[in-house]
């Protein structure tokens, strides 16, 4: 793991960055978002992807862009929440008192 995060910083911090702007907009956007059929499987994709990386089964270079892959997709979905909660927090603030 810290050879991840010491060889590919910028890719981390890019995708952390990219999360939080997707997360400032996403509360903006009213458009209807996936089924919960389709998210059941893609957590249990996701999920499934989690134990491979465990597990080891996949050896050398694809198990390492998988390594990678996972944590930047983990950055990601924390960057999407903090960007989402920072622009509820300063919308919220904002609005004039009722």
């Amino acid at each position: 793991m810290t050879y991840l995060v010491t060889f590919h910083w910028g890719w981390l911090v890019g995708s952390l960055l990219l999360g939080l702007a997707a997360g400032w907009v996403a509360v903006v956007q009213r458009g209807q978002g996936v089924s919960k059929v389709t998210a059941r499987w893609l957590s249990l994709l996701v999920a499934a992807l989690i134990a491979v990386a465990l597990a080891r089964l996949v050896p050398g270079r694809p198990g390492y862009w998988l390594d990678l892959g996972l944590v930047m997709f983990a950055l990601y979905l924390a960057g999407c929440a903090v960007g989402s909660w920072l622009r509820d927090w300063v919308v919220s603030r904002h609005r004039p008192a009722a």
